[in-house]
């Protein structure tokens, strides 16, 4: 099907992604933008599975005062070019990345680094929580693995929902970074410091 010059500009306006991405999501959307926008992401996290054995090894640390100077947060997020680490949209993401962790407070940038230790913590106070519910055994640890995606998408970066739209994730942010710029994204690191606390 043929698609309109407005809809792919309303798409690139959305997404970032090149024109002719654009063009192609829409026309295998059949013209539907949410899907379209689906499609996109889609494509983001097959790149971002091509280039997984690559290496990135160039970025920035992004730093964010917010507004009072009561919390920082610094951020490093790699790409495997300086080309790349210049462009608009890879400064735009971290900084939305650093403010995202100022307001949402992160412990570890995936479900991944959580420390084992950390991690059978919280599978025992949620089996026990669901026990106390009086779950049947049989599906007490089917619900516990539910309740871990809470925690991990409570805790972990990646899986926190964007604070400017809740309907993704910040991984979905990152796949459509992969998609347009069609590198390895990695967000390596990050530390929050607000005044009077301690610093993990």
């Amino acid at each position: 099907m043929s698609v309109s010059p407005a809809d792919v500009k309303k798409l690139r306006e959305r997404t970032g992604a090149g024109i002719m991405d654009c063009k192609r999501a829409l026309q295998e959307a059949d013209g539907n933008m949410e899907e379209a926008v689906a499609i996109l992401r889609k494509h983001g996290i097959q790149v971002a599975a091509k280039r997984e054995t690559k290496a990135a090894q160039q970025g920035t640390v992004a730093a964010y005062v917010h507004a009072g100077d009561q919390i920082g947060v610094l951020v490093e997020v790699n790409c495997e070019s300086d080309f790349v680490a210049r462009t608009p949209e890879f400064r735009e993401f971290t900084k939305n990345v650093t403010m995202q962790v100022a307001a949402l407070q992160p412990r570890w940038v995936t479900a991944e680094d959580v420390p084992e230790e950390e991690l059978a913590k919280e599978r025992e106070i949620l089996t026990e929580q669901t026990q106390a519910e009086g779950k049947p055994e049989h599906i007490v640890e089917k619900v516990v693995e539910g309740r871990l995606k809470k925690f991990y998408s409570q805790y972990c970066l990646l899986d926190q929902p964007y604070i400017r739209d809740d309907s993704i994730t910040i991984q979905d942010l990152l796949n459509e970074l992969v998609a347009q710029c069609g590198e390895k994204i990695v967000v390596r690191r990050f530390v929050r410091y607000q005044v009077g606390e301690k610093v993990n």
